[in-house]
């Protein structure tokens, strides 16, 4: 009985050896051509960012091409509109931040009579209103950065934010809307501005 389990054994031994034997090697050129494919894996490729259509305004200045992407960022998107209050800045100050009524170029505190700034800020609380605007958020009320921030923030402005947003109108329609806006007293030649910004404008892609 030893006997023969002991020729069992010897017989699936030599069977174990033999298959071991008879495996096939792993070449080089396999390994080599393995991790060539594991090198060469393609990338994930990222996703290509959101297109938008911006304005942009041929021969503008760059006080004024600043105030045209800040009025497409406050979510002023049509064209005439922005022409509209465009021209209205325009015959209020020609973008020129630090003048005063009457042409001097001074700083916010040396102004002392009339209007002030890019949007000729007259009145008591609209004048003081931006300088404590300034201090409050740490800018300059003689810059333009600061004025166009501090435009966006007055009441005045949010009362027609959302009709001036509105698509479709002609310059009449949203020149009424700047004069509750402005209040100027003296009117000039604001559409006749507002048709030059409209021809100067174009729409460019850009990334969002």
């Amino acid at each position: 009985m030893l006997k023969n389990l002991s020729t069992v054994t010897a017989i699936l031994i030599g069977a174990v050896a033999t298959s071991a034997a008879t495996l096939p090697t792993p070449s080089y050129a396999t390994l080599n051509q393995t991790s060539t494919i594991q090198e060469t894996a393609t990338p994930e490729v990222a996703p290509e960012k959101p297109k938008e259509k911006r304005l942009t305004c041929k021969g503008c200045n760059e006080n004024e091409s600043y105030v045209l992407n800040a009025l497409q960022d406050e979510g002023i998107r049509d064209k005439v509109a922005i022409a509209t209050i465009m021209g209205n800045l325009k015959q209020e100050s020609t973008f020129i931040p630090n003048v005063c009524e009457g042409g001097q170029r001074v700083p916010y505190h040396r102004c002392h009579r009339g209007g002030y700034g890019i949007l000729q800020f007259t009145d008591a609380p609209r004048y003081n209103g931006l300088g404590n605007f300034a201090k409050r958020y740490g800018g300059d009320p003689s810059t333009l950065e600061t004025q166009v921030q501090y435009m966006f923030y007055e009441p005045d402005w949010k009362m027609i934010k959302d009709r001036m947003s509105q698509p479709g109108g002609t310059i009449n329609d949203y020149m009424r809307l700047a004069y509750k806006w402005i209040r100027w007293g003296h009117k000039g030649p604001r559409e006749t501005y507002a048709q030059q910004y409209l021809n100067k404008f174009s729409y460019q892609t850009v990334d969002s």
